[in-house]
């Protein structure tokens, strides 16, 4: 099977797309990306070479560009996005233009070419805060807070709308909050690692207590991939770790595998609407797929942190000028929540 690959560069599609090349089945890929500031073609080295692989530089937002990289691919993989959050609150310009509109040209080309099958990747945000306990399923109310996660639920109603009006063989996988090599370090976990690693404050948002379900990447891959393979058309598949923790306790996690001390801990500003939990239910997929999560969370994050510390060239290249500014406005120049922090520390920062 030919597939079609959007934001192939990205993170999660960089190992998508190695996982699949990996297992030496009837794959080949054609990854198509934009190569904004987190798409990164050395994230893909490893099968820049691979005979079953080829890249194409395209924005999903031009058809007649995305058509001709997509015309004889039999199904396409949908990872491209503008995913950050706070970029989005910042600016939700390219979020709605990317994520919605991009979506929408996608499933039009797909459309036109008789596409097989349509994978759209979305996420366990566009359900919003939810209440202590409680689980999402695929049922749930969308409830999203940031313009990131109201243009991914946007882009999840484009997709079922096209699975119900023109019968268009689509399915979405919502996941939580990934983790992994190759992830640019914007994001949470690799964030407090690569400043761990430079002995740099690790910028914590409010007191910390915001739980999220922590998710493998390559436990995200397997899934994704059978709900290609297997999946219901227009259906909807939560993929979660089940493995709940809140930032704070991950990132003082971190700091003990790394021998690193609580102090590199520092409390900044809460993002605006910031949601204070997201979980999955995940029974859905277990049952029709029989997929679950493989890689339990202390296995992960030692393996993520070593993969980090071994791979000092990548970070460098990606930690460039762009990224060094959007640090200085997201974190360096972000006031501290004094409320956040504890007595004996906020007295030092008062004086």
């Amino acid at each position: 099977m030919k597939l079609f690959v959007t934001g192939g560069a990205g993170f999660i599609g960089s190992n998508f797309i190695r996982h699949v090349l990996g297992l030496h089945k009837a794959y080949s890929v054609v990854n198509y990306d934009k190569l904004t500031y987190a798409g990164n073609l050395g994230n893909l080295d490893s099968v820049a070479k691979d005979s079953h692989y080829r890249f194409f530089r395209g924005d999903i937002c031009d058809a007649v560009a995305t058509e001709s990289a997509m015309r004889d691919c039999e199904a396409v993989v949908h990872f491209a996005a503008e995913s950050h959050v706070d970029r989005s609150i910042y600016d939700p310009s390219p979020a709605i233009e990317t994520n919605v509109k991009g979506t929408f040209v996608l499933l039009q080309v797909a459309k036109k070419l008789g596409i097989h099958r349509f994978v759209h990747i979305s996420t366990d945000e566009v359900y919003g805060d939810i209440a202590p306990g409680a689980f999402s399923n695929e049922s749930a109310t969308l409830n999203p807070s940031s313009p990131y996660s109201a243009s991914k639920a946007a882009s999840d109603f484009l997709v079922l709308s096209y699975v119900r009006t023109y019968g268009f063989p689509a399915l979405i996988t919502r996941s939580s909050n990934n983790y992994g090599p190759f992830q640019f370090p914007e994001k949470f976990l690799p964030l407090m690692i690569t400043n761990a690693l430079d002995n740099k404050p690790l910028p914590i948002y409010g007191d910390g207590k915001q739980q999220r379900d922590w998710l493998h990447v390559e436990d995200n891959c397997r899934g994704i991939l059978a709900v290609l393979e297997r999946g219901k058309i227009g259906e909807v598949y939560n993929l979660g770790g089940i493995a709940i923790e809140e930032n704070l306790t991950m990132a003082k996690r971190l700091l003990r595998v790394m021998g690193k001390p609580e102090t590199l801990l520092t409390y900044v500003k809460d993002r605006p609407g910031h949601d204070r939990r997201y979980a999955l239910d995940c029974k859905k997929i277990e049952a029709e797929l029989g997929w679950k999560p493989a890689v339990g969370l202390d296995e992960g994050l030692r393996q993520t942190i070593a993969w980090y510390g071994a791979n000092s060239q990548w970070i460098a290249g990606v930690r460039g000028g762009e990224y060094q500014s959007y640090y200085e406005k997201y974190y360096e120049n972000r006031n501290p929540s004094l409320n956040a922090i504890p007595h004996e520390r906020r007295r030092t920062l008062q004086n």
